[in-house]
């Protein structure tokens, strides 16, 4: 029955080798993880074992330090076996245990712990099953031979021998028993083959007992071989020959490839490498993806560290991704590498065990530097490490090796663009870069920072020096011949990863493929599950498989995505391995998990403005669950970019409804944290197939949206448009509701125009709404707002009033989005109540608020607010840096509409300074952005500041214009300051 993914398969399997014993759950850890287990470990795999106890009841109990198989052990092939070997052994007729020995092999069926993934698992238990198997096929074909079943020998032994050919004592039995059935000919090509084989992979002559065996049929003595030997007479002779061979000469020889010339960048990995070898460290893995530099670093390290090890410099080659070429056995590698140092090739050991003792005996004492380049996994390295400390081995690989412990690691990214722009500079000159800055930066992105990449654009453009970087990147922009372009003789990018891609398993490559399908730049497990529709648990073990193979980064805890070489490869590979309808059905999986999480994610935001049901389909078991703000704004700062990705995909499929959906759920995210653009951009999309749909609701809605990022963005009449138009509709349908959000954006925007009292008839409408609503938030929200202009208007006392209101509301009903507004609006009234000290107090905790919950809009006005109240306080360079901060917080937030307001209030604390120029300055760039803008209030005040400074600097009439329209326009907002203006006229 199947089982599950490859995590549950490794538990299952370590529970049942110890059956009826305590399994801690740190040595499941270690069988899964290796020594790099993730922090959330202990709760996987309280996953795995209840997936497990739902497909197997009442099986798995929980010990005190871990878990146990509660099951008959004869249930369990591996006890079963064993139980029939015990008694094989103890049986003195063989033709009674010969029984047994049949009844035992028929146990075995493949691989043990095949599909685990765990390569810690197999070599812990894996590796000893496996002997235990072949003992016993050993066991039973010389039980077989004393009876004289020389045909049921060969039939077994001929396929076991193709799968094991390097065990001699099956080929002994093999071609003895070849001989005694009479096929002489069978026997002696048999022989042949055996010697052939050990020549070409091991360089080695068959053993003495096989030489004598062939000997003896050359000679055709009378009748067969006599009895087979016993099975310790080879390994009676193996000390013997260790001891020997121990005794060779030793060959220092430095077998280092050559050192690339213009080798760029990846200063920091080389110096940990050499930092390594001065520490001592044995053993170095460097991991990556294919192309992406693994062996030109080891290379480079490797050369720069040779002498420090006088004894030699070894390389060697072990094939785990070669085109045509099978990965190197441990014994043939070890092989090469013993005669490299000295060792006779007729006097190498013949099993692995041997050659791997023999190896670091060989080493012992001695210092020495050993690349072991393009290595498949750990069973292929463990045998080739040096167990004594002075010498180095490094390793390149695709693969993480988790059972390696105690190595140090270097994971090989993507070079960055510095790095990618040197590397173009140093081989093709970098004159030739200069000329051409913008055109190789966009080359150096269509290769996405992988060098294998970069190597070949660079040498075709050398052997074409009429080729500029502009023609070269508009080849490469061109998808379906990208791959084309990246290829040389000898060398391909595409190559790389369809060597990387045939290595894995079918399940495997259908999850890479429908990955490279995701929408958007990144994944989570949870979306990851959805696009493969499989259970979290499930999907998360195929992800770290691809993980592990360096065809999939995890830049964070469950967030995946593909550089992005790697990502155009697995899109190509979907659009031909996999059936359109089926990434056709896991895209739109995707679609509706992002619909789904957006829409709990933002009630965490702030209130809701419009009632409806979410149009998702399906909902997993494993959704990602979002409790608290934090959490959902973490959720969104991951996917801010894949959303508007999502709104983009659903508008293509003319899914109008899911479109508009998830562009409501994103917007008070994206306006919070200054990402007008992607507001714009998903607002006017999901607005654009509302419309071509006759979507009413869909259209209201995001018009609603699309104003308020036009009002980000300070244009504030199309802003007013937009929300008018939505009101229009919103009023035919009866959606009260809808018309509040309509009313508090346009005094919003009011207020910003100056035009206080529409706006505060525009709030009263929307109190009148909500003052008998359920919805207390709302109610506090709307109370807030009138403060807020209460306040611009110069009712300090109801401002704070109001201010007060929202925050002795409970934690519940204020929520995390309503503090800071109204400690920044108690804050401000303070101020301007001349109370600098309280201003100041409650200000630094509106900053401290904002600031903790990412809201970036909330920060800008609170540090603004902060700066006015310190310079009232005649703290004037703290004043300065906080004007400056909220100024320098809104370019990098794309919050740009309060530009005018910052930048009027900086000029009024740089003149107090007596900084006069940078005063005027910022007073002539206010006055401009709040004219382009049509913000009266900012450019009234910022005439009023020009006006200040033309009359202490002696330009009387264009100080009495300035001032005198600063007073007019001050004095019809109906604000405080129109009394300061009229009093420096007067003046």
């Amino acid at each position: 029955m199947p089982v599950g993914g490859p995590r549950q398969r490794c538990v299952l399997g370590a529970l049942l080798v110890d059956v009826g014993k305590e399994v801690p759950i740190d040595r499941l850890i270690s069988y899964l993880w290796g020594d790099d287990p993730p922090r959330t470990a202990r709760s996987v795999v309280q996953v795995q074992v209840s997936h497990l106890r739902r497909a197997f009841p009442g099986t798995i109990v929980t010990t005190p330090g871990g878990y146990l198989a509660d099951v008959d052990p004869l249930r369990v092939d591996l006890h079963r076996f064993r139980a029939h070997v015990a008694r094989a052994q103890a049986e003195a007729d063989p033709a009674e245990a010969i029984a047994d020995w049949d009844r035992a092999l028929e146990c075995w069926r493949g691989r043990p712990f095949s599909g685990t993934g765990s390569e810690r698992l197999w070599y812990a238990l894996g590796q000893p099953l496996l002997e235990e198997r072949w003992a016993a096929v050993v066991a039973w074909a010389e039980c077989a031979f004393e009876l004289r079943r020389h045909a049921d020998v060969v039939t077994r032994l001929t396929p076991l021998v193709r799968e094991e050919p390097l065990r001699e004592r099956l080929r002994y039995l093999l071609i003895s028993s070849l001989y005694r059935s009479g096929q002489r000919a069978a026997a002696l090509a048999a022989y042949e083959d055996n010697r052939r084989h050990l020549a070409e992979e091991l360089g080695v002559d068959p053993s003495p007992e096989l030489v004598e065996l062939h000997q003896r049929i050359l000679t055709d003595t009378e009748g067969a071989p006599e009895a087979a030997p016993r099975a310790s007479a080879l390994e009676d002779t193996a000390p013997q020959q260790v001891l020997q061979v121990d005794t060779a000469a030793w060959s220092p020889r430095n077998d280092l490839p050559r050192d690339i010339p213009d080798f760029t960048g990846r200063q920091e990995d080389l110096g940990r490498l050499l930092a390594a070898g001065e520490q001592g460290a044995d053993v170095h893995v460097v991991t990556g993806p294919g192309g992406v530099g693994k062996t030109a670093l080891a290379v480079r390290a490797a050369h720069r560290l040779a002498d420090r090890y006088p004894d030699g410099q070894l390389f060697i080659d072990l094939y785990g991704y070669s085109p045509d070429q099978e990965p190197l056995r441990p014994e043939a590698a070890l092989g090469a590498l013993l005669r490299a140092t000295g060792v006779p090739p007729e006097v190498v050991p013949d099993s692995l065990e041997e050659r791997s003792a023999l190896w670091r005996a060989r080493l012992a004492g001695r210092r020495v530097l050993v690349v072991l380049d393009n290595a498949a996994g750990y069973a292929q390295v463990a045998a080739l490490l040096t167990a004594g400390p002075g010498s180095l081995t490094l390793v390149t690989t695709r693969n993480d090796l988790p059972g390696l412990g105690g190595a140090g690691y270097v994971s090989l990214g993507m070079l960055g663009e510095d790095e990618s722009m040197q590397l173009l500079g140093t081989v093709l000159g970098a004159e030739r870069v200069e000329r051409e800055q913008d055109a190789a930066v966009e080359v150096v992105r269509q290769c996405g920072g992988l060098p294998l990449a970069l190597r070949i654009v660079t040498g075709r453009m050398l052997s074409r020096p009429r080729w500029t970087f502009a023609h070269v990147a508009q080849r490469l922009s061109e998808q379906q011949r990208r791959f084309r372009e990246l290829q040389v003789e000898g060398q391909s990018v595409e190559a790389v990863f369809e060597l990387s891609y045939l290595s894995l398993s079918p399940e495997q490559q259908r999850c890479f493929c429908l990955l490279g399908m995701m929408i958007g730049g990144s994944v989570d497990l949870f979306g990851a599950a959805a696009l493969l529709d499989m259970e979290a648990p499930d999907a998360d073990d195929l992800l770290q498989e691809l993980v592990s193979v360096c065809l999939l980064d995890e830049p964070g805890a469950d967030h995946y995505r593909f550089h992005d070489l790697i990502g155009v490869y697995a899109r190509h590979k979907a659009k031909s391995a996999l059936p359109e309808k089926e990434t056709d059905a896991a895209r739109w999986r995707l679609a509706e998990y992002y619909l789904g999480t957006a829409n709990r994610a933002s009630d965490f935001l702030g209130p809701r403005a419009h009632e409806y049901e979410v149009s998702v389909e399906k909902k997993s078991r494993y959704e990602n669950e979002i409790t608290e703000r934090n959490q959902a704004v973490s959720w969104f700062d991951i996917h801010q970019d894949n959303l508007a990705s999502v709104v983009d995909f659903f508008a293509s499929v003319r899914a109008g409804e899911h479109a508009w959906q998830i562009a409501d759920s994103v917007w008070l995210y994206y306006a919070s944290h200054g990402r007008t653009e992607l507001l714009l951009a998903t607002q006017e999309k999901a607005l654009e197939v509302s419309r071509r749909q006759g979507n009413e609701r869909g259209s209201a809605v995001t018009l609603v949206g699309l104003g308020i990022a036009q009002f980000m963005a300070g244009r504030f009449n199309l802003a007013l448009d937009l929300l008018n138009d939505a009101r229009e509709i919103l009023d035919r349908m009866g959606d009260h509701r809808g018309l509040i959000r309509v009313d508090a954006n346009l005094a919003m925007i009011y207020e910003r125009l100056g035009r206080y009292t529409e706006a505060l008839a525009s709030l009263e409408r929307v109190m009148s709404f909500v003052e008998g609503s359920d919805d207390r938030r709302l109610v506090l929200l709307q109370t807030l707002n009138i403060g807020a202009v209460k306040q611009v208007i110069g009712d300090y006392d109801a401002a704070i009033t109001a201010g007060r209101t929202v925050l002795g509301a409970t934690e519940e009903d204020i929520g995390e989005e309503l503090r800071s507004p109204a400690l920044r609006v108690i804050g401000e009234s303070s101020a301007g109540l001349g109370d600098h000290e309280a201003a100041v107090r409650y200000l630094e905790e509106a900053v401290a608020v904002a600031r903790e919950s990412g809201n970036h809009s909330d920060e800008i006005y609170a540090l603004n607010g902060l700066a006015i109240a310190l310079r009232g306080a005649g703290r004037y360079g703290d004043a300065v840096d906080a004007h400056q901060g909220a100024y320098d917080l809104g370019r990098k937030a794309g919050v740009r509409n309060a530009d005018a307001e910052i930048l009027t209030e900086l000029g009024r604390t740089l003149a107090l300074m007596g900084r006069r120029e940078e005063a005027r300055t910022a007073q002539e760039k206010a006055l401009r952005i709040a004219r382009e803008r049509k913000e009266r209030y900012p450019e009234a005040r910022a005439l009023l500041g020009l006006g200040l400074l033309d009359r202490e600097e002696g330009a009387a009439a264009t100080a009495e214009d300035r001032l005198t329209a600063a007073a007019a326009l001050l004095g019809e907002l109906g604000v405080p300051e129109a009394a300061e203006a009229r009093t420096a006229l007067d003046g």
